[in-house]
């Protein structure tokens, strides 16, 4: 696992928005393991406190769940994950939306852009 941790966020929400990312994705599938709380602060260089919180936090969230002292695993229930999928999708339109807003782009336009990107064409 990879990521670069901004030093004006707190690094367990970092940690947190890494894994829902990854969760809903796909990247990570349900039912499968994470690492522990000790090898991801080793892994990423951070305190395990602070994985032990974001993990607490997922755990609340209901993103991912240890049975007995096993590892954690990410959630097997598909309703939550398309949930958060949604949001996820949502939250980044939002803000596509409003970083583009001083540009006053017409609706069509914007669908042309994405279109175009997806056909291979931005950037040619």
């Amino acid at each position: 696992m990879e990521i670069r941790l901004d030093k004006r966020l707190p690094v367990y929400e970092q940690i947190i928005d890494y894994y829902k990312q990854a969760i809903a994705s796909g990247k990570l599938a349900p039912g499968s393991q994470i690492p522990s709380r000790r090898e991801l602060a080793q892994e990423w260089g951070v305190n395990p406190n602070t994985v032990q919180k974001a993990y607490k936090e997922m755990s609340a969230l209901g993103l991912i769940y240890t049975e007995g002292n096993s590892l954690s695993k990410v959630t097997e229930d598909r309703q939550l994950l398309e949930r958060l999928r949604t949001e996820l999708i949502e939250q980044a339109v939002i803000d596509f939306i409003e970083k583009i807003g001083p540009f006053e782009l017409k609706e069509e336009r914007i669908i042309d852009i994405i279109h175009d990107y997806y056909e291979g064409r931005v950037g040619e």
